[in-house]
């Protein structure tokens, strides 16, 4: 990378969360930075006027002039971009933001790497959050926003750095996976299921892409896997590095034990400590028991990771209460896989026993846009008295025989007795769900956009 050679840095795409962090970092070394991007919004495009960035829009090849000394292209990027094009015509020195990271921030640090289909952003804040209140001072960089730091990215000058690491591909120019370029000293490995229907092929495809950040673990660190997983069990049986099992089962290394949920707080057991956590849902307990053996294992006192616990708030968008009104709780939670939807309104039934509990959904992910997890999705959503399930998005994108079938699952959740509809969007879901919702309901909304403000509608609605 030659680094030293590196003064001026263009970032085409910047307006994305770690783009953004990352910019603002690099112009706080002393670097000049530049940026691009057709979707400038807030919050992001607020924070990087706070710091001085402009942002030029529309993407064009004139935004490379003068030629920057490094090109940073964003994964949305792709070939026919004029900035992607300009960069490769002219030979000018390019990497994705991965490779940046681990060449500016991560190289000679203590890197602790949170992977997994599920739990990743959860875990990552936490780990981050316990090192914080032990005074540890961590760098992070976090696929959510931790209510604990306000931001989804700090670069500071700790030893630790702790990062979310996604399997998704890396740019257009490299389609491995981003978390293999995070030099891990510590690899969690959270659980492993099929997702990423757009750049996967099927559930082999995933696993084939974890083993090569298996691959890089050193003989010093450590692969912290989820010991109850059937879909990680063959990738963790190495001899190259050392294999630490966490979970609920007898043959984990570390072994929750006397797990009671209840409310919004979850308790455990682990090696002869009972851990408290500020959270709710067995999913979230699994989250908790990977960071305690991490922390542990990088040195930190039971004591130390309990204070963490006690003062965690939690993460944007992962069961986060966006409001009440009439007597009705609105619910925000990123959940977009059938996984992660069935955890989280497991959790809700915990943490709101005698509520009647809507989920509405929207099919806005690369997966469950398609059928491939279609009788998982039916399941996960049956767990909620009603559901409501918005238009497959993009869906004329789509080959029909490919598309994920709502009105199917609708039917098939009257079948088995609950209230299912399929609706266009979000103001027709408000029609429907304002007049029949009752004090004591909860409203769940589950999808990785923003659902064309559904969540405020709502609670409008509901006030009035």
């Amino acid at each position: 990378m030659q680094r030293d050679a590196i003064r001026t840095i263009h970032f085409t795409g910047i307006c994305g969360t770690a783009m953004a962090s990352t910019a603002a970092a690099l112009q706080e070394r002393g670097h000049t930075i530049t940026g691009s991007d057709e979707n400038a919004y807030p919050p992001m495009s607020d924070f990087l006027a706070s710091r001085g960035i402009p942002i030029r829009t529309p993407y064009a090849a004139s935004n490379l002039d003068p030629a920057p000394d490094l090109v940073v292209i964003g994964n949305a990027i792709s070939r026919g971009n004029p900035e992607a094009e300009a960069a490769l015509a002219r030979r000018l020195r390019f990497c994705s933001l991965p490779e940046l990271l681990r060449e500016f921030f991560i190289r000679g640090r203590r890197s602790l790497v949170v992977a997994g289909t599920h739990g990743k952003t959860t875990t990552t804040s936490l780990l981050a959050w316990v090192f914080e209140s032990a005074g540890l001072n961590p760098s992070y960089l976090i696929g959510g926003i931790p209510l604990n730091f306000g931001a989804g990215a700090r670069f500071s000058d700790s030893e630790w750095f702790i990062i979310e690491g996604d399997e998704y591909d890396t740019a257009f120019f490299d389609k491995r996976s981003k978390f293999v370029h995070y030099l891990p000293e510590v690899a969690i490995l959270n659980n492993l299921e099929f997702d990423h229907a757009d750049i996967f092929d099927d559930l082999a495809a995933v696993q084939r892409t974890f083993t090569h950040l298996i691959r890089i673990v050193p003989g010093n660190g450590l692969l912290l896997a989820n010991g109850d997983d059937d879909n990680l069990r063959k990738l963790i049986n190495v001899s190259f590095c050392p294999v630490r099992r966490f979970g609920f089962g007898g043959d984990s290394d570390f072994r929750a034990e006397n797990v009671a949920l209840s409310g919004a707080h979850s308790e455990f057991d682990l090696g002869g400590t009972r851990f408290r956590l500020p959270m709710t849902g067995r999913h979230n307990v699994a989250n908790a028991l990977a960071v305690a053996a991490c922390a542990r294992h990088c040195g930190l006192s039971d004591t130390q990771i309990q204070a963490g616990f006690d003062t965690f708030k939690g993460i944007r968008r992962r069961l986060e209460v966006r409001g009440q009104a009439g007597g009705i709780t609105v619910i925000d939670d990123f959940a977009h896989h059938p996984t992660a939807i069935r955890e989280t309104l497991a959790a809700l039934r915990v943490r709101f026993p005698e509520s009647r509990l809507w989920a509405v959904f929207e099919p806005r992910s690369n997966t469950t846009r398609r059928n491939v997890l279609q009788n998982e999705l039916t399941a996960a959503l049956g767990l909620a008295d009603c559901a409501v399930i918005a238009a497959v998005a993009r869906a004329n994108l789509l080959p029909p025989d490919q598309r994920l079938d709502v009105d199917r699952v609708v039917e098939e959740l009257t079948r088995a007795g609950r209230r299912a509809w399929h609706l266009a969007g979000a103001d027709e879901i408000v029609e429907l769900i304002a007049p029949q919702a009752k004090p004591g309901d909860v409203v769940a909304v589950l999808s990785n956009g923003g659902f064309g403000g559904i969540h405020d509608k709502l609670l409008q609605r509901f006030q009035a």
